[in-house]
């Protein structure tokens, strides 16, 4: 069971809630140990006192501010936590806003935040499903670890969830770091009609469920295939640019491609289509790679993770062919 990482109170108007804040994310990263190459020689990382060539405990190590020339302020942990006593214990809702209207641009990392007791269940109850009512999320500050978050509330699942923000100062200008920002052409009429089908016709509700971390399932055969010996299957280069000249061409064709995979016909509106697409089933070529892989899985299709999409499609179609005979 996780432990709580932050324990303190939400403050909203003369409310108080205590609360705790756990971590609602995880990295499934794979992680690596660094070697020399040609050894077996680990390559670590030490806390050296650059004059005396000597190991330091990270309980002695203080933080020191560059103040220029040289010359630095040290500052103790206990001066940084002195300097904002109740803000580090204390979640201040500062005002409620529109959960559509937080560029998503903000967002950081996101947290689960729990009652401390049982005993504050009902006040935190009142404003999970007041949040939850009015799709208002809570601007806030607090102070964790030393740093000063800026913070979104919001009603999940049950749940208070929330995800810290960075501010506007963290922001970069797209027009400083940029060797020149794009210069956006009115687009054609035909091609501008043709993207918007497109879009239309690839549209469909969010499913997270239907995205997995294919790159760390290719690291981990990478690594099961060099332990056991065997050949290093390389993944297909990405495709090329589309040529200015071809665009118009290569969205008709995608809009074509889609409403075939979908069984519709010009002169047949979209939903019959979907309809008689439901019936039998998705077409694999309008699949992505991803959820071939999923299918893949639930078939025990062997050496799957090693495949490109193309081998995939062909994969589960013999597949359900051998299973529907």
């Amino acid at each position: 069971m996780a432990r709580p990482i932050w324990n303190g109170a939400i403050n909203f108007g003369l409310v108080t809630v205590p609360v705790e804040l756990y971590s609602a994310t995880e990295d499934h990263t794979i992680s690596f140990r660094q070697f020399e190459r040609g050894t077996s020689d680990r390559i670590r990382y030490k806390r050296i006192n650059e004059r005396t060539g000597e190991e330091v405990p990270y309980s002695d190590i203080v933080k020191g501010a560059d103040i220029g020339g040289g010359d630095y302020v040290i500052i103790e942990p206990d001066e940084l936590d002195a300097i904002a006593p109740g803000r580090s214990r204390t979640i201040d809702i500062d005002a409620f806003v529109d959960l559509d209207t937080i560029d998503p641009v903000h967002y950081q990392k996101t947290y689960w935040l729990a009652p401390a007791k049982e005993e504050y269940n009902r006040a935190y109850s009142l404003l999970l499903q007041a949040m939850a009512k009015t799709n208002k999320a809570g601007v806030a500050t607090f102070v964790m670890r030393g740093k000063e978050y800026l913070t979104a509330l919001r009603a999940g699942d049950g749940l208070l969830v929330l995800t810290t923000l960075l501010f506007p100062e963290d922001l970069r200008d797209p027009a400083k770091e940029l060797k020149s920002l794009p210069e956006i052409t009115p687009a054609r009429g035909k091609e501008l009609d043709m993207a918007v089908s497109l879009i239309d016709s690839m549209s469909e509700e969010w499913d997270p469920d239907k995205y997995h971390d294919t790159y760390t399932q290719r690291v981990e055969q990478l690594i099961e295939d060099k332990s056991a010996g065997r050949e290093i299957v390389t993944e297909a280069e990405p495709a090329q640019p589309t040529k200015v000249v071809d665009l118009f061409d290569a969205l008709s064709r995608s809009v074509e491609g889609r409403r075939k995979g979908r069984g519709e016909s010009a002169g047949k509106p979209a939903e019959s289509g979907k309809r008689r697409a439901a019936d039998k089933g998705p077409d694999l070529a309008d699949l992505s790679k991803a959820e071939l892989d999923k299918l893949a899985r639930d078939l025990d299709i062997k050496g799957r993770s090693k495949m490109n999409r193309d081998e995939l499609q062909d994969a589960v179609a013999a597949a359900q062919s051998a299973g529907a005979a």
